[in-house]
């Protein structure tokens, strides 16, 4: 059967996920396009990218962060709510900010400080240091700053001093006790502070962080508490202060309908909260913004609305509630960050070697001395027939329970069982394969050998450092090799990283045909002579943030690319992954203190003579590289 780049795009959902950043070229490489334009001879090949940057010393796994996609990416955004303004003839701005939690690498927030300054982007801090993160970043004074989560004296005593060197400050009370300390620093410093209320709605997102929403967050004042609010702010003289009404009701919201519906809700408080004396101006809808991971349109991991139509939806829904009720159209904000930052980075690593359980492999042959059982399966292998599949699909999995009852009673030995397991596998291969070539209906039993022959390929990277919504969450990522698309992906693989743990599998993988994901990754045969890449793609958001060091396995290498038009690409920055010494010092392990305590212990076998003086200086050297170098495996 030929094979096609095509007929890969199909396979891998690319143009459901990838558009308009990411595809494969005639060569059959994944590529990387900077904008919606499209521009194929200006694309980046993947796996040019990786080959050049292992010439240059790199180690994989790598992180690879294209900056000009998040350009795009905020333009895109803010093109959006431009056009939903200027067709509906809305009155106010279009005022974004950037959550900064959902990745706080100094690189990622200072491009979109820099790529977002003329569009007035702005940064959303939910705790001090983001704070403080905010402060030294956001030069133009066009760029809104939001402080959102637990506040103490501090955090609010410092966002109320920045409004004096200008910037745009706003302090959202998202408990209620925090406004008692808002009006305490307030008398104390006499600066007019910037007030926010967060809403608490009735309405709730859904997907897979649908609880951060709803009567039962965290964060947010119930209507009585706002209320009281405005009670107390009319009391002290600070009406006037509040000037934002934040709402929240969760990160990937798939359904347009769950975003309307608090879009409505929260478009009435801050009609209500008008009407209260709290000339309010800007409206922020938080967070949700969704990003099409499988590109189903219809599951946890994507979207059934385009950016467009979100902007249009905010825009009209807010626009109708204020015309009815007859105040001005507020300046409106999004918390959009997971939308901004997701296409921006691909985490690229190599395979290092799989099990191969979908292999046929050779077998001594079976004679009258051997146990019944061998001699069985001698025989289904002998008459096996298309006729007789299920039937024997069934005395195969019989016979691999006996074989497990006599190796544990001791009637079986090592080797018997060993040779028995050799001929249970060919037997699955070659059953399944006899069933795909049929014309009978064979799905069932296909998809339950699938489940016993697909492969674990051993690859180099910790999925809890660099995917942990994959582990915690479940969340789908595209996961692709990077190049072979030319040739048909006969195996059928889970990928296993490097740690010591089994949960550190990826076993979820997209279905382009379904909403729901399967259990395998189609790949290919490996090359004993050539590298394998599997990339997964957009990983940019909360990802390198959340990353965990099981095993103390550290952050990756990572590079920042941008577009040339002459070169088609060029390496602005290197971020080094960390080493093994720097990993022990993060668990109060130091390096220097472990080097002395090996010497020590090097001299006493010395002294003992179980050791030469030749091995103790090599032990001692691979030791001390070994602390400055990469934790993950050299190849």
């Amino acid at each position: 059967m030929n094979w096609d780049v095509e007929q890969s795009k199909k396979l891998y959902g690319i143009e459901k996920w990838g558009t308009p950043f990411f595809n494969f070229n005639n060569k059959g490489h994944v590529t990387v396009s900077e904008n919606y334009e499209k521009k194929s001879k200006d694309n980046i090949d993947l796996l040019e990218l990786v080959e050049d940057l292992e010439k240059r010393g790199l180690n994989l796994p790598i992180l690879v962060r294209f900056p000009d996609i998040l350009k795009e990416r905020v333009k895109h955004l803010f093109d959006c709510f431009e056009n939903a303004i200027t067709e509906s003839s809305y009155e106010g701005a279009f005022m974004g900010v950037y959550p900064v939690k959902v990745n706080q690498e100094r690189h990622l927030v200072e491009d979109l400080v820099k790529l977002g300054k003329s569009y007035g982007l702005g940064l959303e801090c939910g705790s001090k240091p983001e704070l403080l993160i905010a402060l030294s970043k956001i030069k133009d004074s066009k760029g809104l700053i939001v402080c959102n989560g637990f506040k103490d004296y501090d955090y609010i005593e410092t966002a109320l001093l920045s409004l004096k060197m200008g910037r745009q400050t706003l302090t959202v009370i998202d408990r209620f006790s925090e406004l008692s300390l808002v009006i305490k620093a307030y008398k104390k410093h006499k600066i007019k502070p910037r007030i926010g209320f967060r809403a608490k709605l009735y309405s709730r997102g859904s997907g897979k962080w649908s609880e951060s929403s709803g009567q039962k967050s965290k964060f947010g004042l119930s209507p009585s508490e706002i209320v009281e609010g405005c009670k107390i702010l009319k009391e002290e003289g600070l009406i006037d202060s509040l000037e934002l009404l934040h709402y929240h009701i969760g990160s990937q919201v798939p359904s347009i309908q769950d975003i309307k519906t608090s879009l409505k809700e929260g478009a009435r408080f801050f009609a209500e909260i008008y009407n209260l004396g709290a000339k309010l101006k800007y409206l922020d809808v938080g967070g949700g913004l969704g990003v099409n991971y499988d590109g189903s349109g219809n599951s946890q991991s994507s979207v059934n609305y385009t950016d467009q139509e979100y902007a249009n939806d905010v825009v009209y829904t807010i626009k109708a509630i204020c015309n009815e009720c007859s105040i001005p159209h507020p300046h409106l904000i999004t918390e959009s960050g997971r939308s901004l930052v997701a296409h921006s980075s691909v985490l690229i690593f190599n395979v290092l070697g799989s099990n191969k359980t979908n292999t046929v492999r050779k077998t001594e042959s079976i004679s009258e001395k051997d146990h019944q059982v061998l001699r069985d399966l001698d025989e289904i292998t002998k008459y096996l027939k298309p006729k007789t599949l299920l039937e024997s699909y069934h005395d195969l999995n019989q016979i691999r329970k006996d074989i497990m009852q006599l190796f544990s009673y001791g009637v079986l030995n090592l080797s018997q069982r060993a040779r028995a397991e050799v001929m249970i596998n060919n037997l699955y291969v070659k059953i399944r394969r006899l069933a795909a070539d049929s014309e009978k209906d064979f799905g069932e039993l296909i998809h339950n050998l699938d489940e016993i022959l697909c492969e674990s390929y051993y690859c180099n990277f910790s999925l809890f450092q660099s995917l942990p919504d994959s582990w915690a969450m479940d969340q789908v990522f595209p996961v692709v090799p990077i190049h072979r698309h030319t040739e048909e992906p006969k195996k059928r693989a889970v990928l296993v990283d490097l740690t010591c743990d089994s949960d550190g599998t990826l076993n979820k993988f997209i279905d382009p045909t379904s909403a729901h994901p399967q259990n395998y990754l189609e790949v290919h045969e490996l090359d004993s002579k050539k590298p394998y890449y599997i990339g997964v793609f957009l990983t940019g958001a909360y990802q390198e943030i959340l990353g965990d060091m099981h095993n103390l396995f550290g952050d990756t290498d990572a590079v920042h690319v941008i577009f040339d038009k002459k070169e088609k690409y060029k390496v602005i920055d290197v971020v080094e992954g960390d080493t093994i010494g720097e990993m022990l010092n993060y668990v109060s392990f130091e390096p220097k203190n472990l080097i002395r305590d090996l010497k020590q212990d090097c001299l006493k076998a010395c002294n003992s003579k179980i050791m030469t003086d030749k091995q103790s200086k090599l032990l001692i050297k691979k030791f001390e590289e070994s602390l400055l170098s990469y934790t993950y495996l050299k190849t």
